[in-house]
């Protein structure tokens, strides 16, 4: 009796309880650091001040939730910024994190205004700009995290192509692997009193982030839970067979922002010009939109397929007006140049 009370404080005391950061830092500190150091040249530019604030603001929200994993006290392995690729299709995954139960894909957003999401899971934000209500839809960060464990299962899919690693692994993988969409401005409202079920356990506030963990390890089957071990072997894998290093260069990407001289004087002296440009970069938005939604059903395939919404604001960003620019840029993979390159230009020169 007295050996399985010593056996039992021994697994006490060793049970696994630590946040550990096995990938930290973030593509938001190196987007800040160019983005000031081009303001020391250009200390005025309306653009890049307001793309410092955006980044400033998201990387606030990154900091609270690794403040709050830090001290979790539930033992995890946290990566941070992860792009996997997989036959031109990328994801770029805020955070994975991995518990003895479960190994979450996280979109993280930060997002000013109130977001509703409706019975048909359709998103929306409101917020205000020069005193007037403004409401949008927006794409769903359910779509872009499912979107992730996708990318994620295919990789896994064609480096563990036997049959028998198929019939033993594949439905696992969507037990195992969930997608998850954490809010980190506290200042939110986020209504789902209408929202599907599903959607419900899928998109959270980021202080109820560490309680959700703790929640789906006691709800798990403990025959199934696994150790820290197992958790850095996961860590480890990831890390080492499907993240997939980038090197940008964020300071040639923002120049891209800096108008000429005379380019700003005749926007800030003219809000006939500003309202213009606003209002035609809406439409080539809304048609882009259209043509991703048209494209989707078309080919019974998800809209991020297409293009995704990163990748959608890159383009109104650059506006290329030959596939020739389109492809120097970059924006695309190949494949997407190739299959709806002509179409997305067509749109962009109309």
């Amino acid at each position: 009796m007295i050996v399985m009370i010593e056996d039992l404080i021994n697994k006490l005391k060793s049970k696994f309880t630590e946040t550990v950061f096995f990938k930290k830092g973030s593509e938001l500190e190196e987007q800040i650091k160019a983005l000031k150091y081009l303001l020391t040249k250009y200390p005025n530019n309306e653009n890049l001040l307001n793309q410092l604030k955006l980044c400033e603001i998201g990387l606030q929200g990154e900091k609270e939730i690794e403040f709050d994993l830090s001290n979790a006290n539930i033992g995890m392995y946290v990566l941070h910024d992860v792009n996997l690729e997989y036959e031109g299709l990328k994801a770029q995954i805020d955070y994975i994190i991995i518990t003895s139960a479960y190994t979450y894909f996280v979109e993280c957003k930060n997002l000013i205004g109130n977001i509703t999401i409706d019975s048909n899971g359709n998103f929306y934000r409101e917020y205000y700009r020069d005193k007037m209500k403004i409401k949008e839809g927006m794409y769903s960060p359910i779509s872009q995290a499912q979107r992730h464990v996708e990318i994620f299962k295919k990789i896994w899919m064609s480096r563990n192509n036997t049959l028998m690693d198929r019939l033993l692994r594949r439905d696992n993988l969507d037990i195992w692997n969930k997608p998850l969409v954490v809010m980190a401005n506290s200042k939110n409202i986020l209504n789902m009193k209408y929202a599907p079920k599903d959607y419900k356990n899928k998109v959270i506030k980021s202080d109820n982030l560490v309680e959700y963990l703790r929640k789906d390890i006691e709800k798990c089957d403990k025959d199934f839970l696994v150790d820290k071990d197992k958790i850095y072997q996961i860590a480890y894998s990831i890390m080492a067979n499907y993240n997939k290093m980038q090197t940008i260069d964020y300071v040639s990407k923002y120049e891209k922002l800096i108008c000429s001289p005379q380019e700003t004087d005749v926007k800030i002296n003219n809000n006939t010009n500003i309202l213009e440009d606003l209002t035609k970069k809406d439409i080539i938005r809304e048609k882009l939109i259209a043509f991703r939604k048209s494209k989707s059903k078309e080919k019974n395939l998800p809209a991020y397929y297409i293009f995704t919404n990163e990748e959608l604001e890159n383009l109104l960003e650059l506006m290329p007006k030959t596939k020739e620019e389109l492809e120097k840029a970059n924006i695309l993979s190949n494949v997407k140049v190739k299959l709806h390159g002509d179409e997305i230009i067509e749109i962009i020169n109309s």
